[in-house]
């Protein structure tokens, strides 16, 4: 398979005692551009960051003329994936079967040599062990992005997630994350780059999200005109907090007027739905606290709620609907774990009149439901210059910085791999 020749700056003539005359430079054949072909490898492509991130740098490779492929079992954002430029390769990587995912080793294997790829890029620990044995059995580059605060309580667990440490190159989505897979496998650091989740932030512009969009959500959602919403968006899952936010919004409408929203998908987990049903109906919340399901669009939501809130009771890897909402200007409350101190600027670390949300204790659900409070609260001036503040912060999390980030470190990876 072909590789990218060696950089011009790196050729070393021989020595030579015979000096060029004055003002004449030695003729260096310019390097050729070639077009890469990159191969993302994730589960499927229904929802999530991960997979996010995945579309945005397939379409970032394409729009600079380089091959995008992803191998994954598809899913909801599949077409997304190939109007953006990119080429999905339907392969079973979602399993954890180890029979499988050695068949998917040698899948991949093929796939490298059919299409000549230059390098291989994991975002998920399952597919991630099938790319690895796949590359070193080709010799192609392997890269890997930390997407996630994996669960470690045992070794074999360990073994398990440091194949996502095992690349070349290590990409980490937040200094956090950096620190943790410093820590926790003892990558060296010169193999780690931090590269935040980009935010295409065009898709979280006031003046681009139209009331017909807002009309249409809001009449989906049953929500009446004027209604200040609190607005959760994450699965549905117990790590992700609904529990705390609805005992939080009981305190709360003892004294305020809100609803709240918890849109999220719940992936198959029926008994963790009836059982926040269950504490709706005992809180007294019966129809101010909907579960509309998956939200398609979150620019939409959030421009019509009144406070976007976070509240997983573990860390994350990195927030981005922290960073959407304040993309948008809208008050941000999240718990104070993993890289929330990076992504929502608050007291200790940031004086309060420059704030660009609130952080509280994860699982104290009276904490939250007085930051909810003061959000609700907030006088227009106040919350006005809040909004800047937190639109001009959001802007450190583009989706243009991740992509020149992410393609620059491809073109590194490429630069020091010896043509075959």
């Amino acid at each position: 398979m072909s590789r990218p020749l060696v950089p011009a700056h790196e050729v070393r003539p021989r020595p030579s005692t015979v000096k060029p005359p004055f003002n004449v430079k030695p003729h260096v054949m310019p390097k050729p551009i070639l077009p890469k072909t990159i191969l993302q490898v994730i589960p499927n492509l229904d929802t999530g960051g991960a997979e996010r991130t995945a579309i945005d740098i397939a379409a970032a490779l394409a729009a600079r003329g380089d091959k995008a492929l992803v191998a994954s079992e598809g899913g909801r954002l599949a077409a997304e994936l190939e109007a953006a430029g990119g080429e999905l390769i339907a392969m079973p990587l979602a399993s954890k079967n180890p029979a499988v995912m050695a068949a998917n080793a040698g899948r991949l294997a093929r796939l490298v040599r059919a299409r000549g790829v230059d390098l291989v890029h994991a975002r998920s620990r399952a597919p991630a062990w099938s790319a690895l044995l796949a590359c070193r059995m080709t010799g192609t580059p392997f890269l890997t992005t930390y997407h996630g605060i994996y669960g470690q309580k045992s070794a074999l667990k360990g073994f398990y997630n440091s194949v996502m440490a095992r690349g070349d190159a290590v990409i980490a989505n937040s200094r956090y994350t950096a620190e943790l897979v410093a820590r926790r496998h003892g990558t060296p650091a010169g193999r780690i780059t931090t590269i935040y989740r980009g935010t295409d932030l065009s898709r979280f512009d006031a003046g681009a999200i139209g009331e017909a969009r807002r009309a249409a959500l809001r009449a989906r959602w049953g929500l009446p005109e004027g209604a200040r919403i609190v607005l959760n968006v994450a699965r549905l899952t117990s790590w992700k907090g609904q529990e705390i936010l609805i005992e939080a919004a009981a305190r709360l409408a003892k004294e305020t007027d809100f609803t709240l929203v918890l849109a999220g998908d719940a992936q198959g987990r029926s008994d963790y739905r009836a059982r926040l049903s269950a504490q709706i109906e005992r809180a007294g919340l019966a129809g101010r606290v909907l579960m509309p399901g998956h939200c398609e669009d979150v620019p939409a939501a959030l421009a019509l709620a009144s406070v976007a809130v976070v509240a997983s009771t573990e860390p994350e890897a990195f927030g981005r609907f922290a960073v959407e909402a304040q993309a948008l200007g809208v008050p941000t409350v999240v718990s104070d774990l993993g890289p929330a101190r990076e992504t929502v600027l608050a007291p200790p670390e940031t004086p309060a009149p420059q704030r660009t949300g609130w952080r509280v204790a994860a699982g104290d659900a009276a904490a939250l439901a007085e930051a909810l409070k003061q959000t609700l609260a907030l006088p227009p001036g106040e919350r006005e210059a809040l909004a800047a503040r937190a639109r001009a912060h959001a802007a450190s999390f583009s989706l243009a910085a991740m992509s020149e980030a992410t393609l620059k470190l491809y073109d590194a990876i490429l630069s020091r791999t010896p043509e075959s």
